[in-house]
């Protein structure tokens, strides 16, 4: 890793240890404290500049044009002054009266359950069936699938190994994905057939295969997140929802990506459970792990999020209000 090598190195370098020796990942901590680093010596910043709140507040302008970016580095600023005062290396922490800067709201793409439908048969249409392609296809068709039906992130149906299919109980076991979690999920019983079938076209077609993964892509890898994507694309345009990215006001709506799937499955399973007449708070822990969050109140911010039909309604309002100011 490259060293930090502006007037704050030793105590970024000190801050960082302490940080992984409480259990934090290491790519969560590194990436902010290299970033601000990297400014701290491109502007030749002294030690008593960083202690002024003026610094700060110009910090806080400059360091990124997007204010989100901007209030999660500034909050790493405040934590590692946080540890400096504990160590009685400042006398205080110049960043306790400066605000975070007003943030950009992000509103996800959310397919409707019968949109989700509809991309699932133009993914499954566009399998190959030249015996060169269609193992392939086929296995980035169920990739898409378990991303709309079980509600994972893109890596995780890439990186399943074998074994970690179990068609005797219907389930997966995810291991040590974002969070470092591990969790055994039940699947669909479609999904089950799908995979019982690709598996056996899959001895059929490779007897001598012995590529680890459950979903396998060429030369004993797994299948490419690239491809993946690309193939995703594809079928968002063949249903006509390709749409680019909307910012309006402070508000920035998403357009359809891969992660649209998991966020598309959560929303829509607790649209599923209020039909029944069930709080979908009550529902939060069992949705948290089966989606691998690391707190159920992750899962909360979903209840947030609207449905496709209203969050269609939603953008029109927003677009509409604009246009009154």
């Amino acid at each position: 890793m490259r060293p930090f090598e502006s007037v704050m190195a030793r105590y970024l370098a000190d801050y960082a240890a302490y940080r992984e020796q409480r259990g934090y990942a290491h790519k969560a901590i590194y990436p902010p404290l290299l970033a601000l680093d990297r400014y701290l010596k491109t502007h030749h910043v002294s030690w008593e500049q960083l202690q002024q709140p003026a610094f700060l507040l110009h910090l806080r302008a400059t360091i990124s044009p997007h204010p989100n970016t901007t209030n999660r580095m500034l909050s790493h600023v405040r934590s590692l002054f946080d540890y400096l005062l504990r160590r009685q290396i400042v006398a205080q922490n110049p960043l306790n009266d400066i605000p975070p800067v007003p943030e950009q709201y992000f509103v996800p793409f959310v397919f409707s359950p019968e949109q989700t439908d509809q991309l699932l048969k133009a993914a499954c249409a566009a399998i190959r069936r030249n015996p060169a392609h269609f193992l392939l296809d086929q296995g980035i068709y169920l990739a898409m699938m378990m991303l709309a039906r079980c509600g994972m992130r893109i890596n995780e149906p890439l990186w399943l190994c074998r074994h970690h299919y179990r068609p005797d109980e219907g389930s997966l076991y995810i291991a040590r994905t974002k969070f470092r979690k591990d969790r055994l999920i039940p699947i669909p019983k479609a999904l089950l057939v799908d995979l019982d079938n690709y598996l056996a076209a899959r001895k059929a077609c490779c007897p001598d295969d012995h590529n680890r993964f459950l979903l396998a892509g060429r030369n004993a890898h797994p299948l490419k997140a690239d491809g993946f994507r690309r193939r995703f694309h594809h079928a968002v345009e063949a249903i006509e929802l390709k749409q680019p990215k909307r910012i309006m006001g402070n508000v920035t709506f998403g357009s359809p990506v891969p992660h649209s799937l998991r966020h598309s499955f959560a929303i829509n399973t607790l649209k599923r459970i209020k039909a029944r007449g069930i709080s979908p708070r009550h529902a939060l822990p069992v949705l948290a792990a089966y989606m691998g969050h690391r707190k159920y109140q992750y899962t909360a911010a979903y209840l947030k999020v609207k449905d496709a039909d209203d969050l269609a309604g939603l953008i029109e309002f927003t677009k509409s209000q604009l246009d009154v100011v």
